[in-house]
């Protein structure tokens, strides 16, 4: 049998994260496939010795696959021009599904199928609504109470049942809004973040080239005066929450073999990865049981790790996760989400787990050139859990 491959992260990019808002949302006026085109030609760009029809496939995470978003792996990449010869594959995992399409790319290369592969997600959630269409199983009834399954619900849930307190998720959306704005005028996310025209509040057009959630001066008094989002008595709140994002993101992977040949720089490569299901009504609480998984196969403890990205999906689960770990008490966090998370920067569904993987390896190439090994995981709706490892070639 041949030598298993080494799988490596070449490249990657995305858009802005926009709200997913018809009147002020900047990318308002495009549609999901637009997206997808703007970081596919981009990553061409950037990597001229990388020919699109050398690509073996494209795995496209999205979590609502209707409407805009119907095979939108296919469309995306056909709409945008490029070789009909190069297969597509649609993924979805919910919100780890971009981590899912990295993940089935790295095994693809690792395995010997393939040399070259790009890995990516997008997401509009304005003009493909959370859940649009959905007909849940009536057996699942079976298994779960129904009402529990909403994602307000598993984070209300989780924070019960973990014991995290309103202020406590307060302070880590205050951190990741000061984190996330530090990083944006500090021009860390200019490496990543494609320009794209969009339109502003009062219609104009103008080029988008930041994240549209981030607030300047977040309060923790306005937090606290904010009425419980999902419950009567309960402790989460939209500011403790991800908002509706519209936003698109891709990774291009190589074995490292041929990204050798062609001379490419890269940082990390891909040292695996694991999913994890989980009480489908504690969704938030898939991500640590993934993580976990993943370092007692790879032989390591949560402090080998140098640099945590957790998506935010709700300010509850990451507490609860980083907790468990042992990794991060409260925030300010020491090794999570350095550059702020979805709290601020927001998160479209199925494209956040190639944002995160992007925004890792911008930190380990730029303010952490001496961490060895990065985590990326997300909890996922209906408790799909994914975790996975990157270590400094």
């Amino acid at each position: 049998m041949a030598e298993m491959k080494e799988c490596v992260l070449v490249d990657g990019v995305r858009t802005a994260n926009c709200r997913a808002h018809p009147a002020k949302g900047w990318f308002r006026a495009l549609r999901p496939d637009e997206l997808l085109t703007a970081v596919y030609l981009e990553l061409f760009k950037r990597n001229p010795k990388v020919n699109a029809a050398d690509v073996e496939a494209v795995f496209c995470g999205t979590a609502n696959q209707t409407g805009m978003q119907n095979d939108i792996a296919r469309f995306g990449w056909l709409a945008s021009g490029l070789p009909v010869n190069v297969a597509t594959n649609g993924v979805n995992q919910q919100c780890p599904s971009a981590l899912a399409c990295i993940e089935h790319a790295a095994r693809a290369i690792m395995a010997g199928e393939g040399d070259t592969y790009i890995a990516s997600g997008v997401e509009d959630m304005m003009n493909v609504s959370m859940g649009m269409g959905m007909d849940f199983p009536p057996r699942i009834a079976d298994i779960c109470n129904p009402a529990e399954l909403p994602m307000g619900a598993t984070a209300e849930k989780t924070a019960e049942q973990v014991g995290i307190s309103r202020e406590d998720m307060e302070l880590l959306a205050y951190h990741s809004h000061l984190r996330a704005a530090a990083a944006r005028d500090a021009g860390k996310f200019a490496n990543e973040i494609v320009p794209i025209k969009g339109l502003d509040d009062e219609g104009n057009e103008f080029v988008v080239d930041r994240d549209q959630w981030i607030r300047d001066n977040p309060s923790l008094e306005q937090m606290a005066a904010m009425k419980p989002a999902f419950k009567p008595d309960g402790v989460v709140t939209a500011a403790t929450s991800s908002p509706l994002t519209v936003g698109a993101a891709a990774v291009l992977l190589m074995s490292r073999d041929k990204a050798d040949e062609l001379g490419l720089d890269y940082t990390l490569r891909y040292g695996g990865g694991v999913m994890h299901g989980y009480d489908p009504t504690l969704m938030g609480m898939s991500a640590v049981a993934a993580c976990e998984k993943l370092l007692d196969r790879k032989g390591l403890k949560a402090d080998d790790i140098d640099v945590y990205e957790m998506n935010e999906a709700f300010a509850s689960v990451v507490l609860a996760v980083m907790r468990q770990l042992g990794v991060e008490e409260n925030a300010p966090f020491e090794k999570t989400n350095l550059w702020g998370g979805a709290v601020a920067l927001g998160h479209p569904l199925g494209q956040s787990g190639a944002r995160l993987t992007i925004t890792l390896n911008n930190i380990m190439k730029t303010d952490l050139p001496d961490a060895q090994r990065g985590v990326v995981m997300l909890c996922g709706g209906f408790g799909n859990g994914n975790a996975a490892l990157w270590e400094r070639v």
